[in-house]
């Protein structure tokens, strides 16, 4: 019999999906507006008065006015937000600071205002809406529900409460869902990663868990240690009734062989796209591909071809004008302030009405010591290729060249950590599945190994823990750190040296 719990909720999924179709089935409407409430409301700000926001009419008016830009470029405008300064990026100063790690600025400090917070929490809800309304499954609002996140313990810069986005997220969970979320405040404190995920697994191991979500090598950790500590031999043993998976921060495909032997049984999925920048995209359902682009919540957002970004001046495209199965660069203008932010996330659109997408990866996470431009959807498709051809199952990897000085002994080097360890055929089989299909993906890949340029890929077995005995070496264990997946040089398998099975 249905709680009551259950019936406003699938009422209340009714009503959103109704309100999100209705915007989405207008995405060129929708974005229009979202812009003109975005330079109007910024036209008094430093930012604003300095880019000639009173003249802003049009698109092009905006690219003759702004440039894009990355965090770097707009550094000293972020600057004077964090030391205090009211009405630079947008009218008064952020709620919070979502902090995360840059390459070369170091540590980077992204507003959150009071009208950019709220698109952070309705895009997580609204895609369990479209999961309650679509499937009708309402049960798990009974049970108990986790989240790996980061610590909310929140620290001050200059008055403004500062964190990792996660962290900031956690102080906002819904009230129909604070009796269920785990795990306890004071467990969700801890800082030290391997301490919290073995805290995490105590408490969890005896509750009857039906939704469990986060970053997917979290989830893997997490997944691990519960088997360890309960002595039972999948998930489902454990938790009889879990039946959602949810994930975002990476993509899914590299842990999906890995993640289902741990759970042992197929489970729904909803995947989120999140940032520290926004709440870009969610799965709305389980019968579609792509993500739906959140085109009302406060985010204009523009596009530029992978080709175009060389350039001086780089067509910028809106809504209208996008393709399907084009990579572009995403670019981003928000109610926090950023404007013309070139997140370096790169997406291809699989719908256009509703506008849809998947996340291909960074624009400057590829290797291209070759001239090859391998990406990162290319990798990822080439592993997924493998393992479905050999049943290996894949926990981790990372991808560098081996750059030699003699004509033809140049290759790609598969750093891969694999659950359980294969034996060498296996191995050897494995490699050339992923040979086949990056050929076939990559043509600049496949003419250089044709051509005699480059050898064909190897890899290279990674002892079990050997990346998160990597990651903790780097102070990068957990939070919201992510590996690297694909280098132009060899410093991260340098630092992994140590870490290659020895079998």
């Amino acid at each position: 019999m249905k709680t009551l719990k259950e019936h406003i909720a699938k009422t209340f999924a009714k009503v959103i999906v109704y309100r999100i179709r209705k915007w989405s089935k207008n995405p060129i409407e929708t974005q229009k507006e979202v812009f003109n409430k975005l330079i109007k409301k910024s036209v008094n700000t430093s930012f604003g008065k300095n880019h000639n926001f009173k003249t802003i009419l049009t698109h092009q008016d905006f690219i003759d006015n702004v440039p894009v830009r990355d965090y770097e470029g707009l550094k000293p405008y972020f600057d004077r937000v964090i030391k205090g300064e009211k009405n630079v990026l947008w009218p008064g100063k952020p709620l919070y600071f979502a902090k995360t790690s840059g390459t070369t600025s170091g540590v980077k400090y992204i507003p959150i205002t009071k009208d950019s917070m709220p698109t952070h929490v309705n895009g997580s809800r609204d895609a369990m809406l479209h999961y309650i309304n679509e499937t009708g499954k309402t049960d798990f609002l009974n049970k108990k529900v986790i989240f790996l996140q980061g610590s909310p313990v929140l620290e001050k810069t200059n008055g403004i409460n500062t964190g990792r986005l996660s962290g900031i997220v956690a102080h906002f969970t819904p009230f129909y869902l604070k009796k269920n979320v785990m795990p306890s405040w004071e467990t969700n404190c801890i800082e030290e990663w391997e301490k919290k995920v073995e805290e995490i697994s105590n408490e969890t191991i005896p509750e009857d868990m039906s939704i469990i979500g986060g970053i997917p090598p979290w989830v893997q950790m997490y997944f691990e240690k519960v088997i360890e500590l309960s002595g039972k031999k999948t998930i489902k043993e454990v938790f009889p009734h879990f039946n959602l998976f949810v994930y975002g921060g990476v993509n899914y495909e590299p842990y999906r062989q890995s993640i289902k032997n741990l759970i042992g049984k197929e489970t729904d999925s909803i995947e989120y796209y999140p940032a520290s920048e926004g709440f870009f995209a969610y799965q709305n359902s389980q019968k579609e591909e792509g993500l739906l682009l959140q085109l009302s919540s406060g985010i204009f957002y523009e596009f530029i071809e992978i080709e175009e970004m060389t350039k001086e001046s780089p067509k910028r495209l809106t809504i209208k004008d996008v393709k399907m199965a084009k990579n572009y660069v995403l670019i981003i203008s928000t109610s926090a302030g950023l404007w013309g932010y070139n997140t370096g996330d790169t997406v291809s659109f699989v719908s256009l009405k509703p506008c849809k997408i998947i996340v291909t990866g960074r624009y400057k996470h590829f290797i291209s010591a070759f001239g090859e431009h391998v990406i990162a959807s290319e990798v990822e498709k080439a592993l997924k290729y493998a393992t479905d051809r050999t049943q290996l199952s894949v926990k981790e990897f990372t991808v560098a060249p081996m750059i030699s000085s003699k004509a033809g002994l140049s290759f790609h080097e598969w750093w891969i950590e694999f659950e359980p360890l294969p034996n060498l055929k296996d191995t050897h089989e494995f490699a050339k599945n992923l040979e086949v299909k990056l050929k076939e993906l990559n043509i600049y890949y496949k003419d250089l190994v044709v051509g005699n340029v480059l050898k064909p890929l190897q890899v290279v077995i990674v002892k079990k823990g050997g990346f998160n005995d990597y990651m903790k070496k780097e102070g990068k264990l957990g939070g919201q750190n992510k590996l690297p997946r694909l280098s132009n040089d060899r410093k991260i398998v340098s630092e992994m040296k140590n870490l290659v099975w020895q079998g």
